[in-house]
């Protein structure tokens, strides 16, 4: 047979298993699955011995901080990183200036991904505008997102007109998106606990980034809980697809499994800040606010490794969130004032594949975490997969090559990542979006406006 590409040589492996072999591309498509590579004639043959295959990672929620601030980050930025990082799909979220919630607003900002994204690229537009789910769900997007805070002494990143945490108004938010018939992700918060709570941290004054750490993990994270409790008694009452962010705590976990038991529709991801560096306190004191995102204690951390293994989360996501040092330096005496939030879209594909070396997790559930669940969930017809017919959305792996992760090589805008100093094996060697490369020996190769939109097909029934 004929095909554009033949990726020779390397171990394929997907989240039902591994194999040897060879996958021809042709026309952006996988077009066979072979074990003899003499079967096919290519125009291009990358010879992959000694290299692992995977499905390239769906990133379902990635901060790319524009329009509005792009001194932290920006479209040619982000997906420069998610290249170098192996992700092949990108899902924006709404924080953004002016932010996308309504449809006029979701097709601008389309617009700027259109013509500078690298990978395949979505949006997840704010849900606080019950109106105009309906006319935004028609825009084939893969998620709604909504906030369950609201920041006290900033107002950002999360800011005035995304997010509520008026029950009654989530409970509309989430009966329209079960009629419209779209997931609906939430960061949960339960801000009258928070008010209580960093109150009598002040009332000591107790301010510092460790404080505000303290703060939002206090009384064994009594927040995420209180707010994931009452997320699921309206996902019960309305019946949408839930799909829960920041999953980071025992209980969490716990009331997850029982409402999945139980048949809800309610999903959830965990992030890499939660494994990798808010787990421990050392990072915490050693980098300040530049650790937070959030404090995860060490009695958590168990529950969370059980539950990514066993697939009450189900899908591994990045939560990336540039700042500059400008916004996070004033949280060494002040954390309320330093803006939250860590980047790691470039690094998280070889931090969990060098924990399923270490052990931690299989590889192939790792590719069904990042790749085949997210596919499936949010409905992306033709993504997650290394089968006939997928899009050859693909990322070669060196699974004995080891480096060090530095501020100096990563792609990031702020130019920094928490994460320095950190040695990991498994080498990303190329990343190839719909058979064409885009990161290939330490480069981005990739053209801005090459990314296409990565469309949710609602025809797709989905058991979540």
């Amino acid at each position: 047979m004929q095909a554009d590409t033949l990726i020779s040589g390397a171990e394929i492996v997907t989240h039902t298993g591994r194999q040897s072999g060879a996958v021809a591309i042709t026309d952006g498509r996988i077009s066979a699955v072979i074990a003899d590579p003499r079967e096919v004639t290519a125009k291009r043959t990358i010879d992959a011995k000694g290299l692992m295959l995977l499905p390239g990672a769906i990133d379902m929620h990635s901060h790319h901080r524009e329009p509005g601030f792009t001194h932290k980050e920006d479209i040619i930025s982000a997906t420069s990183g998610c290249a170098a990082g192996g992700v092949t799909s990108t899902f924006a979220m709404p924080n953004v200036q002016p932010p996308p919630n309504t449809p006029e607003r979701l097709r601008d900002m389309m617009g700027l991904y259109e013509k500078k994204a690298i990978v395949d690229w979505n949006i997840n537009p704010s849900a606080i505008n019950v109106d105009q789910l309906e006319p935004m769900s028609k825009l084939g997007i893969a998620a709604f997102k909504i906030f369950m805070v609201v920041d006290t002494g900033r107002d950002y990143p999360h800011m005035p007109g995304i997010g509520t945490h008026d029950h009654g108004k989530l409970m509309a938010i989430m009966e329209e998106c079960a009629r419209v018939d779209v997931p609906l992700m939430v960061h949960p918060h339960d801000q009258a606990l928070m008010d209580h709570i960093e109150q009598q941290y002040w009332a000591r004054d107790e301010r510092d980034a460790l404080a505000y750490a303290k703060a939002y993990a206090h009384a064994d994270g009594v927040i995420w809980d209180s707010a994931i409790g009452t997320l699921i008694r309206l996902q019960r009452a309305t019946g949408c697809h839930l799909h829960i962010l920041h999953t980071q705590t025992r209980g969490s976990v716990a009331m997850i499994r029982e409402a999945k038991a139980r048949g809800q529709r309610v999903t959830c991801e965990l992030n890499p800040w939660a494994l990798f560096l808010g787990c421990d306190w050392k990072n915490i004191e050693r980098l300040g606010s530049y650790a937070l995102s959030y404090w995860v204690q060490e009695q958590h951390v168990p529950a969370l490794w059980e539950a990514l293994n066993d697939g009450t989360i189900d899908i591994i996501a990045t939560d990336h969130a540039p700042h500059t040092r400008e916004e996070k330096e004033p949280g060494w005496k002040d954390g309320w004032k330093a803006h939250t939030g860590t980047p790691s879209t470039q690094e998280y594909v070889s931090m969990f594949f060098d924990a399923a070396l270490a052990g931690k997790m299989t590889l192939e559930r790792l590719v069904e975490a990042t790749s085949a669940s997210p596919a499936r969930l949010f409905r992306l017809a033709r993504k997650g997969r290394i089968e006939v017919g997928a899009d050859a959305d693909l990322v070669l792996i060196d699974p004995n090559a080891s480096f060090t992760i530095t501020n100096e090589t990563t792609l990031n805008k702020s130019g920094w990542t928490p994460y320095a100093g950190k040695t990991v094996r498994g080498v990303i060697k190329e990343t190839l979006v719909r058979g064409t490369t885009v990161y290939e020996n330490g480069k981005v190769v990739g053209n801005p406006g090459t990314g296409h939109q990565a469309v949710a097909d609602r025809r797709i029934p989905v058991t979540a």
